[in-house]
């Protein structure tokens, strides 16, 4: 339908033209044209008819010189000459009014863009020009949207940055065939020149082999095994970094750090075929995980109605779940990250109140789901389970470095020794109760993230004597939560990150996005902040979850700006007990690169690595790690607020 136009014409020698345009996205909306100046115009260029022909629900009143709060488009335009007057003038005395109308309308525009410009609503409106796309530098999914670095909020050299750390090789064509990938039965590991013993800080190589299910050697990679040595007699175990040679054999290194025996432990978590899998899917539109919007309102008669619909990010040109649907949109004006939910049938857009998880949805299809089957995933594979001896070295192994930030995590960054973590970063602390209250004296802490920091808040109010939560009337594990310990001046925030979240039901209001409640603080010494991104973003474009690094990175670094003694502190993803297309650790692994990448260079920032805290101990990995784990995670923090 093409645009109307309606005119008025005033003797004053200018025009008012309205431009009226179909609303081609979502024709039950009536509220873009129901802005009192809009309407007051057009009624009074319709004589006064409070319902003029065009005022319709599919047409919305739209313009350049609009503004966020009135979207009708008002243009001055010179007027007709036979439309500024009824009679015939001279030509000297045409001139003249000409003249007049000419130089008034060149002041008036003059001064009109002065306005704007010295406002700063000129840049705010008209939008900087498209970036120049280059293959390299764009994300393409199979919605065919494609998201640029720009779009990103980084540079195309840190994109390109991002992408070589994010390399991960696979077959060089998709498989089908179930017998033609890994098969953990037919893998293997070998240690690289046993020796009868060692000393304390030495390391040993091992080699795998991946096979496939016809005992045929791979000859690429991809495959994403899991490495660590461990004796369980002593609860001890320390990571180790599998490198992928790309031909289908891999290397590890492993260090000897506690006196004992030990063994090497390899498995299988995830073939090639199921990476490749996995990384469609992930850089897709497909939405694995749906959420739930609460509206809620009254009805004419006053009666209260409620009405639950799907809600899901929208990322992209073309990130609509829902396509040709009327949908709400809730636009986060620092972050510009764009929530979506289904148009209620009954209520308005501005009734959202409570947000939830929803249901997950599988996009595989019956041949990918037989590369997840249980038995091929996460599994231990063959290899020299000989015990090694490991004899005492005088010269120790530890590190007596003050914790504080800037400090690189190597691999290992630590180890376990009868169930305590000994950090290979910095000197490690052990505090008890006591302590942990002497630690945090006049201090306030604000843990952003997700249920894994809302851990860390439930293990300081059970240890910091006498501290209380306060009842701020939100749920008990969605918060946002607090606690306060007068005596000695002590207040623990918790909030959980914005949308996208599953969690269960809670206000849609108390969900902020973690750089915005960053810009709030103030800083100082006394303000710790830590916050944790991960297990909530493995379901959507990794191309996002950058987006979302990149604001909670500027907003840290005006943070450190304006408080430079600010102890601020980035928890690692950890590994998790899901290994499917939902949850897998390969999308936590990649998304802790981004976040170290994206941080590395940023002075003042802690990076906390719980991913190989969690991945090597002996416990069941589960997405909320065991109380051991927590207690000795929140010692590393605390060794970094009053490090010794």
């Amino acid at each position: 339908m093409a645009p109307a136009k309606m005119e008025n014409h005033y003797s004053n020698g200018i025009d008012i033209i309205i431009t009226l345009e179909p609303r081609q996205r979502c024709e039950c909306d009536v509220a873009s044209v129901s802005g009192s100046n809009c309407t007051e115009l057009i009624q009074s260029l319709s004589g006064g008819n409070k319902d003029p022909p065009l005022l319709h629900s599919q047409w919305k009143c739209t313009g350049a010189f609009a503004t966020s709060n009135s979207p009708h488009h008002i243009m001055p335009v010179d007027s007709k000459t036979a439309e500024m007057t009824k009679h015939t003038e001279d030509p000297v005395h045409k001139m003249r009014h000409c003249c007049i109308y000419f130089l008034l309308l060149c002041l008036w525009t003059t001064m009109t863009l002065w306005k704007f410009l010295e406002s700063g609503h000129l840049k705010q409106r008209f939008k900087p020009p498209p970036p120049r796309h280059h293959a390299g530098n764009q994300t393409q999914t199979n919605s065919s949207s494609v998201i640029s670095a720009l779009d990103m909020g980084i540079s195309d050299e840190e994109w390109e940055r991002l992408q070589k750390a994010l390399d991960w090789s696979g077959p060089y064509q998709e498989i089908t065939s179930l017998n033609r990938s890994t098969s953990p039965v037919h893998s293997t590991f070998s240690i690289v020149g046993l020796k009868k013993s060692y000393n304390v800080g030495e390391n040993i190589s091992v080699v795998i082999t991946a096979r496939d299910h016809n005992n045929n050697l791979k000859t690429y990679g991809g495959d994403f095994f899991k490495a660590k040595l461990f004796d369980s007699k002593i609860k001890a175990s320390v990571y180790g970094e599998v490198v992928d040679h790309r031909n289908g054999t891999y290397s590890v290194t492993l260090l000897l750090p506690w006196e004992g025996q030990a063994q090497v432990f390899v498995r299988l978590e995830h073939s090639s075929e199921v990476v490749q899998i996995l990384k469609k899917y992930r850089d897709s539109s497909f939405p694995r995980s749906h959420y739930n919007g609460h509206f809620e309102g009254s009805e004419p008669n006053k009666t209260r109605i409620s009405e639950v619909v799907q809600c899901n990010l929208k990322w992209g040109a073309d990130g609509s779940w829902r396509k040709g649907n009327c949908l709400c949109e809730y636009k986060d004006i620092k972050t510009g990250t764009v929530w979506q939910c289904e148009r209620p049938k009954k209520l308005s857009c501005d009734n959202l109140v409570h947000h939830s998880m929803g249901r997950l949805e599988n996009p595989l299809n019956a041949v990918e789901k037989q590369f997840f089957a249980q038995k091929l995933t996460n599994v231990a594979i063959n290899g020299d389970k000989q015990v090694i001896n490991v004899l005492l070295n005088t010269a120790g192994n530890g590190t007596t470095v003050r914790c504080k930030s800037g400090l690189k995590t190597p691999v290992p960054a630590g180890f376990y020794f009868k169930d305590v973590w000994k950090s290979l970063v910095c000197n490690t602390q052990h505090f008890n109760s006591t302590q942990i209250g002497k630690c945090l004296g006049n201090k306030i802490v604000y843990l952003f993230g997700d249920s894994t920091t809302r851990q860390w808040f439930e293990y300081l109010e059970k240890n910091v004597p006498g501290i209380k939560r306060m009842d701020l009337h939100t749920p008990r594990t969605g918060g946002p939560l607090m606690a306060v310990e007068l005596k000695n001046n002590i207040i623990i925030h918790w909030r959980p990150h914005g949308v996208p979240l599953r969690f269960t039901k809670m206000l849609f209001t108390d969900l902020h996005y973690i750089g915005n409640d960053i810009d709030e603080i103030a800083g100082g010494s006394h303000a710790v902040v830590v916050f944790t991104l991960f297990a909530h973003l493995v379901f959507h474009p990794i191309t996002f979850y950058v987006h979302e690094v990149a604001k909670i990175r500027q907003s840290v670094v005006a943070l450190l700006s304006r408080a430079p003694e600010t102890t601020v502190v980035i928890k690692s993803g950890n590994t998790a007990g899901l290994k499917n297309i939902f949850q897998s650790d390969w999308y936590a692994m990649q998304l802790n690169t981004v976040m170290q990448e994206m941080f590395r260079d940023i002075d003042g920032v802690i990076y906390l690595d719980v991913w190989q805290m969690t991945s090597c101990h002996y416990l069941h990995e589960d997405v909320h790690p065991g109380a051991i784990i927590i207690a000795n995670e929140i010692n590393m923090l605390l060794s970094y607020v009053c490090p010794a």
